[in-house]
């Protein structure tokens, strides 16, 4: 589904996605896009910010407010860092500043839309492990499927069962792609990741994809899981490289000793 109140521009978007084979729906303000997402939600929503009715920010607070999980291209003539902010804090999976290359568009939504039929698709169920008998003490088998799937960076924990995070037991929530980088981080602490590397855990291997996109996640992160984010100690800079986790009370340690 597009969404843009600019006719000319709806138009153009939606000739290239039907040349791809897709069905396209277009409308024009943000609360027939809120009516027909609710009605009959579509596999990616095409997403003007300037829209009358109701501006794309208010359509993706409402949509995740309603835990509506439909993937969010947001269209912007704002390319301010701190509109990019708020378009991915509040959800959005990816962003495009206007005026915009078709052929990109095109390209990130192919991306966007391969990723979430890979997160879609069903998980096998892990085989039934054999108890042996006699048990007598044992531990219950979810809290083990808990234990081996949550990764800790000193006080910074990433629950992936239940898709939680928190630092020092206070709850952070998390865009789906802030959670992916810190995932793929957590996972590998101190660990110094490059942009590509970050862009592969949130869109796969495409092209078209910005690094500026990992740059916003991670600067949105530090907002949330730092105490001071322009002085970071979790999610550090490592210039000319990329990103890494660290344990801040390890640097604190060997900064003692």
């Amino acid at each position: 589904m597009v969404a843009e109140d600019d006719t000319k521009q709806a138009e153009l978007v939606r000739r290239y996605l039907e040349h791809e084979g897709h069905a396209v729906m277009v409308v024009e303000d943000g609360r027939a896009a809120l009516e027909e997402v609710r009605h009959r939600e579509p596999d990616l929503l095409v997403l003007d910010v300037m829209m009358p009715r109701a501006d794309g920010l208010d359509v993706v607070r409402i949509l995740r407010a309603e835990s509506r999980e439909v993937p969010v291209l947001m269209l912007t003539a704002r390319s301010t860092e701190d509109d990019l902010l708020l378009g991915l804090d509040l959800g959005a999976d990816d962003y495009m500043t206007k005026p915009f290359s078709p052929r990109e568009l095109v390209a990130r939504i192919r991306t966007l839309l391969r990723r979430n039929r890979r997160s879609a698709a069903p998980v096998p169920a892990p085989a039934p492990v054999p108890v042996p008998v006699p048990v007598p003490i044992s531990l219950p088998a979810p809290a083990l499927v808990e234990d081996d799937q949550a990764l800790s960076v000193g006080t910074l924990r990433v629950d992936l069962v239940r898709h939680e995070v928190s630092v020092g037991g206070s709850p952070v929530v998390c865009t789906p792609g802030e959670f992916r980088i810190l995932a793929a981080m957590a996972a590998e602490p101190d660990r110094v990741f490059t942009r590509q590397q970050l862009l592969a855990r949130l869109h796969g291997f495409d092209t078209y994809i910005s690094s500026r996109t990992v740059d916003v996640h991670v600067m949105n992160l530090r907002k949330k899981i730092e105490r001071a984010p322009r002085r970071p100690v979790r999610l550090l800079t490592v210039f000319g490289v990329g990103y890494k986790l660290t344990d801040p009370a390890k640097g604190a340690r060997r900064a003692s000793s």
